[in-house]
């Protein structure tokens, strides 16, 4: 039983529901960024707020596991 952690999903729930509302924040961002780069392609810095939005979406996986790869068995 190496991966002994019955309470961390428990424990980070509530890491992961904000990080869960900053993901949504993320997607609009992604939404709005993708739109204004296809519009102007010489709008370089819409790619990298989009790729950031991006991060942010991927934000709540990120935090559970971070979150319980600290609680110790």
């Amino acid at each position: 039983m190496a991966h002994c952690r019955p309470l961390g999903l428990l424990l980070g729930l509530p890491f992961a529901l904000v990080s869960l509302v900053l993901s949504l924040v993320g997607a609009v961002v992604w939404i709005l960024g993708t739109l204004l780069s296809c519009i102007c392609p010489c709008c370089i810095c819409c790619a990298g707020i989009a790729n950031v939005a991006m991060s942010l979406v991927k934000l709540p996986i990120k935090v559970l596991g971070w979150f319980t790869d600290l609680i110790p068995c």
